[in-house]
């Protein structure tokens, strides 16, 4: 079979003959990009001509692109929420889909404080599966012999709930975690893990991960790839192996599992994978009871031969504690997914963190692109740019139409074209649009960071001390990473400042203030650590604008960044620190149930 032009790999032909057929497949639907999106919107709209939707803008049953873009508006979520609640509610009419809504997929992003409710069909699980069974055969291509071991990935399931209606609402992975097609896989040599689907279904983190780490560790030398969804969860894995590597060695020497591991799916299936040995943890607690922990990875899993997370976006920040940690093994960015739909996959998974780009699958949607410039200001309303027809080298917003029943709906990534595949466009992920803070899954946007600020300064008013100008950033240096925000407060009366204690309340009410998202991250996750403010001592802001004038910005036009990460700033801002203050408690998060 002729997979000839598909990629420059050193590597030669494809693994397997199952390999060549998922290869042959990219190089059709690549080769034939905008035919497959065409063909896409055509059974869309065909499908969904009767939703309620579709019908309150008279398509009368058309399928062609020039009807679809004239007469369907884009929409944000916002728009679509009315439509979105009555589902939640219960209403079963064709009001989006044709097709029965199954469950809705809860997305990173939020929408008045709540994470986004976001529809889906039961058949999108088998069109998340085709492009999950695409990515092996690409890895093959680069590296050999993946089929001679296993993969130590951290993967986990989140809180779920149900709506008035009785669907459930969870994130995707949660979802595709718990389907059929992840739990009765058949066996692929080249996709086996370390981790017993018992573990990565267990809900409660900390035995999931407890439990996960331990096969991992009995697996040591049968691991030749480690990995998690996200760097920050690879990075909060490590860390965990820091905090419980004696009860862990304990476990291993006497083939006995922590008396806080109480899930019984997880103790019945650990009995056929717990044994004494005593070398391995002799092994374990030498490694792990040094001061360095440099490279501890590839000296616990020697025969690692990359990295499997995503270190793109926000992720970036974490290359350089990933590359201490793993001894600068390759990182794999190898798909590019959200809950609204599944896009593509990086077609050259081995490249450096800032070369990713991913090739866009056209069979997966219908997607069009808002050029990123066209948003400020224009007199003309936007004109959106088909997927064939985007520009090397410009950015663009994307905007994707679906099965599951959105229709032209922003995602809100921003992404720029670096190139194509055959007739795909292949695209690096700039950033998502807004947002001003992420450590994890959390987005935090300017205004909630604003709304949270304001919140939390009315603790001062007691002592007559307001705040006058604040920014932030995002703080990856500890494990969790955590929001450090910096103040600079005016108090009429310096002597009777609010005190430390007030101080660490205003901690704690910024992050009762934010959104579900940061706040299940904090609490039910553990992957965000608790929020710190840093107050910096008077006139601080006014050096900040000056800083920023000295290196060109107009005075007339400046406006202090309410996020910043340029060394020199946060290093500025550093030296002008007077106090530090962190919240003492958690905040509250607990699962909606009463109206999703």
């Amino acid at each position: 079979m002729a997979v000839d032009s598909i990629l420059s790999s050193p590597l030669g032909p494809p693994a397997c003959e199952k390999d060549a057929k998922a290869l042959q497949f990219i190089e059709e639907m690549t080769r034939n990009a905008d035919s497959v999106q065409e063909n896409v919107l055509a059974q869309i709209l065909r499908r969904n001509a009767d939703t309620e939707y579709l019908k309150s803008f008279n398509l009368d049953g058309v399928t062609d692109r020039e009807s679809f873009k004239s007469k369907i508006p884009m929409v944000t979520y916002e728009d679509l929420q009315p439509f979105i609640q009555r589902i939640a509610d219960g209403d079963r009419s064709p009001i989006l889909s044709s097709h029965p809504v199954s469950e809705f997929l809860t997305s990173s992003g939020t929408s008045a404080g709540e994470r986004k409710l976001m529809p889906t069909i039961k058949e999108e699980l088998d069109r998340r599966q085709l492009l999950y069974s695409l990515l092996m055969p690409v890895m093959n291509l680069y590296v050999n012999g993946l089929d001679k071991g296993k993969g130590l990935y951290f993967l986990f399931i989140k809180s779920e709930t149900k709506t008035p209606g009785g669907l459930l609402a969870r994130p995707v992975l949660t979802s595709y975690y718990k389907s059929d097609h992840f739990k009765s896989r058949p066996h692929d040599p080249y996709n086996v893990y370390t981790s017993p689907n018992e573990a990565i279904l267990c809900p409660d983190s900390f035995q999931s991960m407890y439990t996960q780490m331990l096969c991992g560790l009995y697996d040591r030398h049968q691991v030749l790839r480690v990995g998690a969804i996200f760097a920050s969860g690879l990075l909060r894995a490590i860390r965990f192996l820091q905090l419980n590597w004696r009860q862990l060695a304990d476990d291993i020497r006497a083939g006995s599992l922590n008396p806080k591991v109480t899930d019984p799916d997880i103790i019945t299936c650990m009995t056929r994978i717990l044994r004494p040995d005593p070398e391995l943890a002799d092994f374990i607690a030498s490694e792990c009871s040094k001061e360095k922990w440099e490279g501890i990875i590839t000296r616990i899993w020697p025969n690692t031969k990359y990295l499997d997370v995503i270190v793109t976006g926000a992720m970036a920040q974490y290359i350089p504690t990933l590359d201490y940690y793993s001894g600068g093994l390759p990182k794999a960015c190898t798909m590019y997914a959200s809950s609204e739909c599944y896009f593509g996959l990086n077609l050259n998974p081995m490249c450096k963190p800032s070369e990713v780009s991913y090739t866009i699958m056209p069979n997966m949607a219908y997607f069009e692109f808002l050029p990123h410039d066209s948003e400020a200001g224009a007199a003309a309303p936007p004109q959106l740019v088909d997927l064939a027809d985007v520009e090397v080298g410009k950015e663009y917003e994307l905007v994707i139409t679906t099965y599951a029943g959105l229709y032209r709906y922003h995602v809100g990534d921003i992404l720029r074209v670096t190139g194509f595949h055959n007739a795909a466009p292949q695209f690096q992920f700039v950033r998502r649009k807004n947002v001003l803070l992420s450590i994890d899954s959390d987005k935090t946007d300017e205004a909630e960071l604003q709304a949270a600020v304001e919140s939390s300064s009315r603790l001062l008013k007691g002592f007559d001390t307001s705040v006058v100008e604040y920014t932030s950033y995002a703080d990856t240096s500890t494990i969790p990473g955590h929001y450090v925000v910096y103040w600079e407060l005016l108090a009429r009366e310096p002597t009777a400042g609010p005190t430390a204690e007030v101080m660490g309340r205003c901690c704690l009410e910024m992050e009762e203030s934010l959104n579900s998202v940061y706040r299940q991250c904090r609490v039910a996750d553990g992957s965000i650590g608790a929020l710190e403010i840093r107050v910096v001592r008077n006139g601080t802001f006014e050096e900040l604008m000056d800083y920023a004038i000295s290196r060109g910005a107009s005075i007339n036009q400046y406006k202090v960044p309410r996020c910043v990460s340029f060394t020199p700033i946060t290093e500025l801002l550093d030296s002008r620190v007077v106090s530090t203050h962190f919240s003492p408690s958690l905040p509250h998060w607990a699962p909606d149930r009463r109206r999703c």
